[in-house]
């Protein structure tokens, strides 16, 4: 799942970008380090998901297509020891997901 991971020289930064096919399941991405903001965007319906440290374990902000940017409570993506998680919502069946992952 993951194409590409980074560390500075001090072992502190962490960085992975990665895509997969949706199948309309819960998908679980391992990253190696557990990261702080995680951006992913469905490239078919384009739907941006955005998720960070410090908002509630369910909620991600959630924007779409008409630029309307929401609190999205239903767990939409998960901050996991290691990587994270993504919801079978989320990974509708068939979308394109992209994306990024930082430390």
């Amino acid at each position: 799942m993951a194409e590409y991971a980074t560390k500075n020289s001090n072992g502190v930064v962490n960085m992975a970008t990665g895509s997969f096919t949706g199948a309309g399941a819960a998908v679980e991405v391992d990253l190696g380090f557990t990261p702080r903001y995680i951006k992913i965007i469905d490239e078919d319906n384009v739907i941006t998901w955005e998720k960070l440290t410090g908002l509630a374990a369910a909620n991600s902000v959630k924007t779409v297509t008409a630029g309307t940017t929401t609190v999205d409570t239903g767990s939409a993506i998960t901050i996991d020891d290691g990587g994270f998680s993504v919801s079978a919502t989320l990974a509708a069946s068939s979308a394109n997901i992209v994306w990024v992952a930082f430390d």
